[in-house]
């Protein structure tokens, strides 16, 4: 552990979740490509169609509304509708390919489990205060057994914009009713999650699951309070 600034009394955490508590990356690769065998089994026009086309819906989508960058969950389900009308679906159809697409990929995009550290780890530390999830992604909390440690969940939304933006760690402080200083944010993203929850007030603890921790490396020339080598060490820090 590196302490980069002093800290004041914790009296909450909000994490980040995607390349934080688990690695995400192989998690969306996985989900996509159980998608795109998924569509080309139920709705065979699809394979004559590149995952680049899919690409393009999402781009024409975010050129006609750039808010929808904030909320992915909504700009697939706008993008796999959209593509249905241009291969040919109307009227139920095309609501049944982008309803069955949809639920299939988001249960795949959750479809993995945790080891037993992450969760005694939270498990000790809901425990001893309140945890909040503060996430740009929208993992379903509930499918990979993570639910019951915090209090609520924050997912980025065109009215909650993605991190580095304060919306969510503002509405996470307000339902915590806590002083922004006494709340530790612990995310992976240096530019989002550090940058991001400093601008809102939070203290911050840096911790990647997803690659080595060599701060040189980041693309951002901001600090934490703190870095983790490894989460257990929150429990030092309460």
């Amino acid at each position: 552990m590196i302490y980069y600034k002093k800290l004041k009394p914790i009296q909450a955490i909000t994490f980040d979740l995607d390349d934080t508590l688990y690695e995400n990356t192989s998690v969306i690769v996985n989900a996509e490509h159980s998608l795109y065998e998924f569509m080309h089994n139920q709705f065979p026009a699809t394979k004559h169609v590149s995952k680049d086309f899919w690409r393009v819906q999402q781009k024409t989508h975010i050129l006609a509304n750039p808010l929808l960058k904030n909320d992915m969950g909504e700009l697939r389900r706008l993008s796999l509708e959209s593509g249905f009308m241009v291969i040919g679906l109307s009227g139920k159809e095309l609501i049944t390919a982008t309803t069955m697409c949809f639920e299939h990929f988001y249960f795949q995009r959750s479809n993995f489990t945790l080891p037993n550290n992450i969760h005694s780890l939270l498990k000790t530390l809901s425990d001893s205060l309140p945890l909040i999830a503060i996430t740009n992604g929208n993992v379903d909390l509930q499918q990979i057994g993570l639910k019951r440690y915090f209090e609520a969940c924050f997912q980025a939304s065109t009215e909650l914009p993605m991190k580095p933006h304060k919306a969510m760690f503002d509405a996470a402080q307000a339902h915590l009713n806590i002083p922004h200083e006494n709340i530790l944010h612990v995310g992976d993203n240096l530019p989002k999650d550090i940058y991001g929850a400093l601008r809102a007030g939070y203290q911050t603890a840096w911790y990647a699951e997803d690659r080595s921790m060599n701060i040189r490396n980041e693309k951002a020339s901001i600090l934490p309070h703190v870095q983790l080598s490894k989460l257990s060490q929150l429990l030092e820090l309460i």
